[in-house]
């Protein structure tokens, strides 16, 4: 594949998808799409997003409360549904993913820093695993549409993990695609200083 054609790929002819082929993701996939994802850059390697990946119709169910209304049929029906989360004692492992660096005594006592890091960086890894999805031939429908509360105390009751924001995987449906919506120009969006 050339340049021009994994640009298509991930970015131009990618799309949002509210509509699924009953085509499952087998769980190698998503060994696969891990494996692509924990690549992404973190600050200090500090790798904190963790992921549910809810495929059984009985984890289904139990998300089923959580998710807006106008989210839920695109949901039930995605072959998998990602819970991108992020570890709040994700320094733990510093020792490990940033060796010889001390960077877990950054992170000690500080909540502040602990919660900016994990957010800002579970969104950078959330990004890299709709890019690796897209990679690996499979669809995505990102969205923000659901409880964050739920979820956490449904899935992620331990008190070290919380929900960044939810990804449906699966083989989309092209043909109930809409039309894409615009976007903002460079002028609008960039400043070169």
């Amino acid at each position: 594949m050339n340049k021009t054609e994994i640009n298509e790929k991930l970015f131009v002819n990618a799309r949002t998808h509210h509509e699924w082929t009953n085509k499952a993701i087998e769980e190698d996939t998503l060994v696969k799409l891990y494996n692509l994802v924990k690549l992404a850059p973190t600050s200090a390697n500090c790798s904190p997003a963790r992921f549910l990946f809810i495929k059984s119709e009985e984890a289904k169910e139990r998300l089923k409360p959580a998710i807006s209304e106008g989210n839920i049929n695109q949901t039930m029906l995605a072959p998998v549904t990602a819970i991108i989360a992020y570890d709040l004692k994700f320094y733990e492992h510093l020792d490990f993913l940033f060796p010889k660096s001390g960077a877990r005594s950054w992170f000690i006592g500080s909540k502040d820093l602990i919660m900016e890091t994990a957010f800002r960086n579970s969104s950078l890894q959330g990004a890299y695993l709709i890019l690796a999805a897209r990679a690996l031939g499979l669809d995505c429908g990102p969205m923000s549409g659901f409880d964050k509360e739920l979820v956490n105390k449904e899935f992620l009751n331990d008190n070290k993990w919380e929900v960044n924001f939810l990804c449906n995987l699966g083989y989309g449906n092209i043909n109930s695609l809409k039309s894409k919506l615009p976007r903002l120009n460079f002028n609008d969006a960039c400043k070169v200083l």
